[in-house]
């Protein structure tokens, strides 16, 4: 009986109840205290409440002056690389107009050196090919003037001549040429228009 009576006690005291994890129960004091309004709180558990905030409020502060650093640093370096592409932009242009203005050199050093026109025009036919071949890499194309009806968007008209061999309004002679970069105009041409004569 005796045995029984100890192994029955045994049973118990190993089925007894588990002891509750304290983290859970501080966890569910802390539910508590939110759920708790703070007209009913006590002084202990406002204070706890308060520097629970305060402690939020820091690291959200500490978040904000963090990120209008890391904006600021972006606003320099985005600005510092504006700066250089405005700056250098046309270096690749450049760098190819540089033989034109050597040929140009060359050909005033040969213009001193020889009595030789002929060698002063090749000179400048080769440079001005050169110069136009690199302006046409750049997107840049020539108004077509002569023989085409004056358009306002592309033609500015400097005069008009009295033509019976051409419709009237048509550009009979083209005074300046005219440049398209990439399809938008940059210069117009400045023409003589064609008129009825009296």
């Amino acid at each position: 009986m005796d045995k029984d009576k100890n192994r029955d006690n045994q049973i118990d005291t190993d089925s007894g109840e588990l002891e509750e994890d304290p983290r859970e129960e501080g966890e569910s004091q802390d539910q508590e205290e939110e759920e708790i309004p703070l007209t009913k709180m006590t002084k202990a558990q406002l204070i706890k409440k308060i520097e629970k905030v305060q402690e939020a409020s820091d690291k959200n502060l500490d978040l904000y002056i963090r990120s209008q650093a890391e904006i600021d640093n972006l606003k320099k370096r985005y600005q510092k690389e504006r700066q250089g592409l405005v700056k250098f932009a046309n270096e690749s242009l450049i760098k190819q107009l540089l033989p034109v203005v050597d040929n140009l050199e060359k050909a005033i050093t040969h213009s001193q050196d020889e009595d030789s026109i002929e060698a002063i025009r090749d000179g400048v036919d080769l440079t001005l090919k050169g110069l136009t071949d690199i302006l046409q890499k750049a997107g840049v194309e020539t108004v077509e003037s002569v023989g085409e009806q004056f358009d306002p968007n592309f033609h500015e008209a400097v005069s008009e001549m009295a033509d019976d061999g051409v419709e009237p309004g048509t550009v009979i002679k083209d005074l300046q040429k005219g440049y398209i970069l990439n399809q938008r105009l940059i210069r117009p041409s400045m023409v003589i228009v064609s008129k009825k004569t009296a």
